[in-house]
């Protein structure tokens, strides 16, 4: 699983909970194409991870803030943390991401046909040719130009594509419910080989992710990544923001440079 960035304290006792009691009868092992091995996989864990990438994918429009933070090891081996603030605007096809933190700062606009990666405080943009929808455009960023864009794992459950990641898949289950910011949410962990991560998935008829943590298990230091998410769905936007029109002091570099490289971290 290939993630932006790289907390289950207690996984002892939190694996002995109940997963939360369901309306409807509980998906089997075979129906959610669970293997034998797969035994610590509660299939309504991966049932969760479906229906909230389902919902987010019937979204014509979304505006989502997330407040995030990041694990950062030091040369000398000191875990330091760092705040940020992503915000993304995504309609059918197009998506603009903005990212602010005190280190650095990064734009992502693509509009159905470009890509454009900023970071305005360098003064470099570097712009490709883009597939025409967003699925496709997200399948392809990473190969083409080694940038990957915060939180796009959160869109994928659902996607027939990707079923090789619920096999990666070795231990998913309900931490139980929490509410985050006056809302009801279920908690769900999950793990795979080199990862852990959360998910808190708001109740009823919008299974909108609240927040999110991912913690890097190939790391000693078990770096984390965590983010809360507030969102308005199918909202009014300009199609405007999604095309990136540069000034005067910024240079166009090309994915291939080092420049490129340094912004595309």
């Amino acid at each position: 699983m290939r993630v932006f960035a790289l907390l289950l304290g207690g996984a002892v006792v939190l694996t002995a909970l109940p997963a939360h009691a369901q309306s409807s009868p509980a998906p089997t092992a075979a129906s959610e194409g669970l293997t034998p091995e797969q035994s610590d996989v509660d299939p309504r864990a991966v049932e969760a991870l479906k229906k909230m990438s389902t919902y987010l994918l019937t979204l014509q429009t979304f505006r989502v803030v997330a407040e995030s933070s990041l694990d950062v090891i030091t040369t000398s081996d000191q875990k330091v943390q760092l705040d940020m603030v992503t915000t993304y605007q995504v309609k059918r096809p197009g998506i603009r991401i903005d990212w602010v933190s005190d280190q650095k700062n990064r734009q992502f606009y693509y509009d159905g046909k470009h890509f454009t990666l900023v970071a305005p405080t360098l003064n470099y943009y570097a712009t490709i040719d883009a597939p025409p929808t967003n699925r496709e455009f997200l399948a392809a960023l990473y190969d083409r130009t080694g940038v990957e864009l915060p939180l796009a794992d959160l869109f994928r459950w659902a996607d027939e594509d990707h079923v090789d990641d619920i096999a990666k898949l070795t231990a998913a289950f309900s931490v139980g419910t929490a509410t985050l910011d006056g809302v009801v949410t279920d908690h769900w962990a999950y793990r795979t080989d080199d990862f852990d991560f959360e998910i808190w998935m708001e109740q009823g008829d919008r299974p909108l992710p609240r927040k999110y943590v991912l913690i890097d298990r190939s790391d000693p230091t078990l770096p984390a990544f965590t983010s809360r998410l507030t969102w308005q769905p199918n909202v009014p936007l300009d199609p405007a923001v999604f095309t990136y029109a540069p000034t005067a002091n910024m240079t166009a570099i090309s994915f291939k440079t080092p420049q490129a490289e340094e912004a595309a971290q």
